[in-house]
């Protein structure tokens, strides 16, 4: 992957995006991607996420994010230029993790 063209998202996900599968297709979508980062529920009820890859690939990323699967409901998406510590946190060994909520 050409560094240079590399892009860092951290995203919150709002709606009904927690016990309808939204983490599943997230880490199914970013597999399919080939992006890295990770996903995990938090105890407000927004999935957060964070993808990195190819400009392209990772803002096509964020538009699946902003339909969901069929059994979810996206009110909203907000995101931000992320971090290479951001990425860290994933576990070690995966290109892209599920983590534990928070």
């Amino acid at each position: 992957m050409n560094d240079a063209a590399r892009i860092i998202r951290h995203v919150s996900i709002r709606g009904r995006v927690q016990g309808v599968g939204f983490r599943a297709f997230v880490e199914r979508e970013a597999a399919v991607r080939k992006i890295e980062g990770w996903v995990r529920n938090r105890k407000d009820g927004t999935v957060e996420a964070v993808f990195a890859g190819p400009a392209p690939t990772v803002e096509a990323m964020i538009a699946a994010c902003r339909i969901g699967p069929p059994s979810g409901h996206v009110d909203g998406l907000d995101q931000r230029e992320g971090t290479e510590d951001d990425v860290a946190l994933r576990k070690p060994g995966e290109a892209f993790s599920f983590l534990h909520t928070v």
